[in-house]
């Protein structure tokens, strides 16, 4: 199917011509009603709705092996993450008082479930859950929904479009240690989609992102625009042992820059390190500042491993470099592309990731199976070797 049929076909099926209450009421009805075949299970980090739920959120993460190694992680964890706690709060009561990763999520899942059950009817109704990380619903309520939901098959979706061992991974292993004392139900066929980094129509949103946010400069500088792609940094101890992240999230960039055809100068920057230890670098606030230096002072600021708002785009991108940094540094102009979110193209990427697995992909990939080089972790080996009995391969 060409990409142009694909994105008219999801956009006619996303906005049918009715009014947005019986829409909605439509969709709930259907889903109480309507026993669903085959279920979306996305997995995402998530984040607190509410000021509450920061301080359980900060110590999840903080004594997640698979997302941060510490040292005496079972102390020092909980320590700064009560430490962190009270600021962190401040941010999000900045960006109104929560994440709305889980808003986002649900919108994604509901138009992505819409546009398979036209797409797949054979495997419709399609119902989407949310498997969050670290804050409700989390990963094992997901999991004993669609239990009780009693689906026929379940792909597990994983809302990180390029895979890393401590994103994705994690989740999977979370999954593994759901099922680690509980039995796999039989009548449930799984399969698992754990990377879409160089998908043609995500390449697409984000240059049609961008595309946006250029027409917002002044026609004599817009060709000179700095485009930073920026993204969540990772350890460089994680990248020593061969975790695939930082060359997804550059194949996703060059996709995006193949798409959008313009002459601007662009560069991969990294955000968000936490701790001592050596991380991926530039830094997108120094490298922000370094191109200010350089003369460079209209940059733009692509969220290109985000698939939708949160703090790291709504508080650290716009509050903390668009705002106070800019300011502080000397930027004329700085813009800040929004994250794929609900866009149409986004929602057709979606479905068509999910359609061309359902009907045509490998239940469990090669690339997922191969552990990393220099990977010594017992975790990961026997999330691996889960993973291959419980998708049956």
């Amino acid at each position: 199917m060409k990409m142009v049929s694909i994105i008219s076909r999801i956009s006619s099926t996303l906005f049918p011509r009715v009014s947005m209450p019986a829409f909605t009421m439509a969709s709930r009805s259907k889903a109480t009603l309507v026993k669903p075949k085959t279920a979306i299970v996305m997995l995402n980090m998530g984040g607190p709705q509410t000021t509450d739920q920061v301080g359980g959120y900060l110590l999840r993460i903080m004594t997640d092996r698979d997302m941060i190694q510490l040292p005496v992680q079972s102390k020092l964890g909980p320590w700064i993450a009560t430490r962190r706690t009270e600021e962190v709060m401040k941010k999000y009561n900045e960006i109104g008082g929560g994440s709305p990763i889980l808003k986002w999520t649900n919108t994604q899942g509901r138009m992505l479930t819409e546009a398979l059950d036209q797409m797949l009817p054979e495997s419709a109704p399609h119902k989407h859950y949310v498997a969050f990380r670290y804050v409700p619903p989390f990963t094992e309520d997901a999991f004993q929904e669609i239990e009780r939901d009693g689906v026929e098959r379940a792909v597990i979706f994983s809302q990180y479009p390029q895979y890393s061992c401590a994103t994705t991974g994690s989740s999977l292993n979370a999954i593994a240690d759901f099922y680690r004392n509980r039995e796999v139900p039989s009548s449930i066929k799984f399969s698992l989609i754990e990377r879409w980094a160089t998908h043609p129509l995500l390449a697409k949103v984000f240059a049609e992102r961008i595309r946006e946010k250029l027409e917002a400069f002044d026609s004599r500088v817009r060709n000179d625009v700095v485009i930073l792609f920026t993204a969540h940094s990772l350890p460089l101890k994680a990248v020593s042992r061969g975790d695939t992240y930082p060359h997804e999230v550059a194949a996703t960039v060059a996709a995006t820059m193949s798409t959008l055809q313009v002459p601007n100068p662009h560069r991969l920057v990294w955000q968000s390190k936490v701790g001592p230890l050596p991380w991926l670098q530039p830094y997108t606030d120094d490298a922000i500042k370094a191109y200010v230096k350089q003369g460079r002072k209209h940059l733009i600021l692509v969220p290109i491993a985000f698939v939708n708002e949160h703090i790291e785009t709504l508080h650290e991108l716009d509050i903390e470099y668009c705002d106070e940094l800019a300011k502080e540094a000397g930027v004329q102009q700085i813009e800040r592309v929004a994250t794929p979110n609900d866009h149409p193209i986004f929602i057709a990427a979606l479905a068509d990731v999910v359609a061309n697995h359902l009907k045509n992909g490998p239940r469990l990939s090669n690339q997922f199976l191969t552990r990393c080089p220099h990977c010594v972790s017992q975790r990961c080996q026997s999330s691996k070797s889960f993973f291959k009995k419980f998708i049956g391969v």
